[in-house]
Parts: C-alpha cells; structure tokens; sequence
C-alpha cells in the first residue's frame, strides 16, 4: 500500500489513517451508497460490534461517497455518532485500493435479491430507492497496522458479507 495515500486520508475528526496505524490498527470499511441496503447492513453490524472492536483497540474508519453532513445523519441513525469517517464522492480512494465498478451480476443477481429480502425482513432495514453515491461501486473492508495492509475483505457481490471479528485476528497481539 502506498504509504504516501494513507497519509493523504484524514478523518473528519482529524485523524491522519497513515499516523494511526502506527499507535492501533485501522478496519478501513468502504462502503457502498447510504441508499443501499448492504450498505445499511454493515452499519448495522458494525454497530453491534463497534464495543467489541474498540475494545480490541481497532480504530473504525468508514469511507463513503456522501457529503458529511449527509453520512453524520448515517452514522447517528445506526447508533455511529462520531465515529471516523472520511468523504470520497469520486471514488478516488475506493480505486486507490482496488475497489472497482460492480457488474450487473455483482449487483444485481440472485444472491443479492434473495440476501436483500433476508436483511429487510429479518433485520427490518427499509429498502431504499435512494441512492447517495454511485450504485455501481462495491464495497471492501481492509485492516492497516504500521501502515500496512495486513488483511482486507473484497466484495464479489454487492450482497457479500464480511466477518468483521475474524478480519482483525491478524492484530492479535
């Protein structure tokens, strides 16, 4: 990983993801557009989780494709308030990291409608129709310690589901 982009990636509380992953490890999630429902899905997760991760002294830090005031309503909505989070409307970090434009299968097949009926029903996240970000975009997940990528989780599909505990085992001290 290009440690000279890690530096140019800074928090909306001003936190510099290069100089971070040297005091703790980084879950860097990018996710995809606030109107989706997979996107809601690992908000909801991470939520969950969020107590647990931190205590693992992971520092969260989401990237999105909204403008900032749009994600805060995001996060505070799914119990994130002030969670790290950076804006990246064109996409130019999600490229940096390998993270490309889906495929109609990848975003739309079989597996995501049959997964996105499973999350609505099952977790009652609304479908939404509103789209904050560009819906071709996947999502991946990608933990940084002393500035290195030592894990990540790519997305095949939109509808993909990565085990957020499992992909900071690599930081176990």
């Amino acid at each position: 990983m290009d440690k000279q982009l890690l530096n140019s990636m800074v928090t909306v509380n001003d936190i510099n993801v290069l100089e971070e992953s040297y005091n703790k490890p980084i879950m860097l999630v990018f996710l995809r557009h606030f109107g989706c429902i997979f996107c809601k899905e690992a908000l909801f997760d991470i939520a969950k989780k969020r107590k647990t991760l931190e205590a693992k002294d992971i520092r969260i830090v989401f990237v999105h494709m909204a403008p900032q005031d749009v994600a805060e309503d995001y996060f505070k909505t799914f119990g994130l308030k002030g969670i790290d989070h950076i804006s990246d409307p064109d996409c130019a970090l999600y490229l940096a990291f390998g993270l490309t434009k889906g495929t109609s299968s990848q975003l739309m097949g079989l597996k995501n409608w049959y997964r996105g009926f499973e999350v609505s029903v099952g977790k009652g996240i609304e479908v939404s129709i509103k789209q904050i970000g560009d819906a071709f975009q996947m999502p991946g997940v990608f933990v940084i310690k002393k500035g290195e990528v030592k894990q990540s989780f790519i997305h095949k599909t939109a509808a993909d589901r990565p085990d957020y505990e499992k992909l900071i085992d690599c930081c176990a001290a």
